[in-house]
This record gives structure tokens, C-alpha cells and sequence, in this order.
């Protein structure tokens, strides 16, 4: 792809009223420039959304067959499949990954997704879809072609290789009810700045309003995504009068961490209390009772996601987003309630 509407080093010279030579100090040396005129110069950086070129690359039409991905977190198993499954796409055209995270920061997502195009990346893997205007002005300003994992919504001004995070939590909720839970409580994730976490809480609470009887959402905690923190919110839930018989987790972590933290509380799973997570991640298989989940296609995803973001370097705006489904996997860790 030509990133012919690309601002260049002479553009923001001119815009600024200084030479390059300045504006390459600016840059690279800032101590030499005056406070006043670094800050005229970073003012028009921003509004043209101009990024040097890594390593003196001069012609911004230039295709470095790189592309970038800024995940939320390197922390967990969560994206590993799916991003193993993109740089392998990836590879086979011949385009190499390189990977930052945002830790779940806006900021610092704008903040990786500019260093990434400094380096030459020629397009971009974004997981969610909520993010402040500022990193979408630069994306449009720069004419980045980029694609979002993880989630799915109709948006026809955008490509996506996800799911809908509303609906499969809810899908898990509904199974809850069914089963004949009626007292149900939740640990999701952090909803700040990420749209999924969101938007499963949301499926959630859709689920109990909706159902025709007497369920009852007690409690919903937000945590960070570990074990620890899985664990010391299922003990607020399970402190309360009355608790809950069945608690949905956002992610296998948390549900983990509930589960480690129900056996040290002498309380057994599912005979006690229903435990459920979301992602089908090892873990999920490996805790005891093993997790009843909703399975993510994370390897689908990233491999679509690669094909997308190729087709749309190469100029094909025929392409469309691509929707799947999460699948709900039944283990040991639900049961009706009372065992």
C-alpha cells in the first residue's frame, strides 16, 4: 500500500515555520531546541500525525512488509494461540510481527501504536474497539490500515476477526439459569479501557434481566486478570448473606483463582458453589474441577486477522469482517445448585 497522504519531515517543517534540520533536533536531541519551538513543533506533529521514519528511511511510499500488533497484556495465555496463529500467516507472505502491549493504558496503546509505525510498520492488529479519538485521528491521518481482534460489532467502517463478547457471555448465563441457579454473582475484568470485559458483564446482567423467573444478579467485582486477585474476589462474594450458588467469571484466571481459593475457604466445587470462566485457555483444563467455559477461537481469529490486514495492504477493499462464534464448553466446575 502507498501511504502517499503521509505527512513528511519537510510537511511538518513548513507547518511549524522552521527548518528540518530543527525539527530533526527536536527529535533526536531536544535539549538543543527551545522549549517555545519544541512545543510549536510537537503541536503540529500531533495535528498532522507525522512519525519519523525508523532507522532514516526518507520515502514514506516505501512498503516495509512489517506489521505491528499491540496486545493489552504479555502477561497471560489469553492472546498467545492468536497471535502465534497471526505472525504465522504473516510469515507465510513473507511480512514480519513486531509486538508491543498496552497494559490495558490508552495512552500508552497511542504511545505503541506510533512507536510501531516509526519502525515501519505497515499496518496494525488492535484488540477491541473502544479507543479515544486521538489514536483514531492519528490512524486516519496516517492512513493505517488496521484490523480488530476479539471482538465483533456492524460497524462497516471497520474490519474485524472477533466475536461478540456480549452474546457469548450471555450464552454462559443463560446455561447458569438453566441449570437452575438462582443467586448469581460475577468477577469480571477491569471494564477501563477494555471494551470485552465490558461488554461480558453487560451479556451478563442482559441474561438475568431477561430470564422468566426469579434470578437475581447479587454482586458484580471488578479485578485485574490473576489468580490472586480471582480469589480474594470470590471470598468477598462467598462472605456475603445470601451468597451466591453459582459465580461467572470473566476470564479462566479469575475462575481459577476462585476455584484455588474455594478449596482453602473448605468450600467444594461445584457441590457448594458453580464456578465458570471464559476463554478456554489451559488453565481451564487444568485446575480441579475443571472449567466450564466459553471457548474462544483465538487461533481462527488470528489467522483472519492476518488475511484481512494483508488483503487490505494490498489494496483490496473488497474484504469484509468476519464474525465467529464462541462455544460454550461444559466441565466439571457447573452443576445444578446443591450438586
Amino acid at each position: 500500500m502507498n501511504k502517499t497522504d503521509n505527512p513528511t519531515l519537510e510537511d511538518v517543517a513548513r507547518a511549524a515555520g522552521v527548518s528540518t534540520a530543527t525539527i530533526s533536533r527536536s527529535i533526536n536531541e531536544p535539549d538543543k531546541v527551545a522549549q517555545k519551538t519544541r512545543d510549536r513543533i510537537c503541536e503540529v506533529i500531533n495535528k498532522l500525525g507525522y512519525t519519523p521514519n525508523f532507522g532514516g528511511r526518507a520515502l514514506a511510499s516505501k512498503r516495509t512488509n512489517i506489521v505491528g500488533a499491540v496486545i493489552p497484556t504479555m502477561a497471560n495465555a489469553m492472546f498467545a494461540s492468536g497471535l502465534q496463529a497471526f505472525q504465522e500467516t504473516l510469515s507465510a507472505s513473507g511480512v514480519t510481527l513486531l509486538v508491543a502491549s498496552s497494559g490495558y493504558n490508552s495512552d500508552h496503546e497511542l504511545e505503541q501504536i506510533r512507536t510501531l509505525i516509526t519502525h515501519g510498520a505497515d499496518g496494525l492488529l488492535l484488540i477491541g474497539a473502544a479507543r479515544p479519538k486521538a489514536t483514531m485521528d492519528f490512524l486516519h491521518l496516517r492512513n493505517i490500515p488496521f484490523v480488530i481482534g476479539w471482538h465483533y460489532d456492524n460497524d462497516p467502517q471497520r474490519l474485524f476477526a472477533g466475536f461478540d463478547n456480549h452474546k457469548a457471555a450471555q450464552v454462559m448465563c443463560d446455561a447458569v439459569l438453566q441449570l437452575g441457579h438462582r443467586r448469581v454473582a460475577m468477577i469480571g475484568g477491569i471494564t477501563d479501557g477494555n471494551d470485552r470485559a465490558k461488554s461480558r458483564i453487560d451479556g451478563v446482567r442482559h441474561a438475568v434481566a431477561n430470564f422468566a423467573g426469579d434470578a437475581v444478579l447479587l454482586d458484580i467485582l471488578e479485578a485485574d486478570y490473576t489468580l490472586e486477585n480471582g480469589g480474594n474476589a470470590f471470598a468477598k462474594l462467598m462472605s456475603a448473606t445470601p451468597a451466591p450458588t453459582a459465580i461467572i467469571c470473566g476470564n479462566d484466571v479469575l475462575a481459577a483463582g476462585a476455584v484455588v481459593r474455594a478449596s482453602d475457604l473448605g468450600l467444594k466445587v461445584p457441590d457448594d458453589v458453580s464456578i465458570t470462566g471464559f476463554d478456554d485457555i489451559n488453565l481451564a483444563t487444568v485446575v480441579r474441577p475443571a472449567l466450564t467455559t466459553m471457548r474462544v477461537p483465538q487461533t481462527d481469529m488470528g489467522r483472519s486477522a492476518a488475511r484481512l490486514l494483508l488483503a487490505r495492504l494490498a489494496e483490496n477493499r473488497q474484504v469484509r469482517s468476519i464474525e465467529f462464534e464462541a462455544e460454550l464448553i461444559r466441565r466439571q466446575s457447573l452443576a445444578p445448585p446443591g450438586g
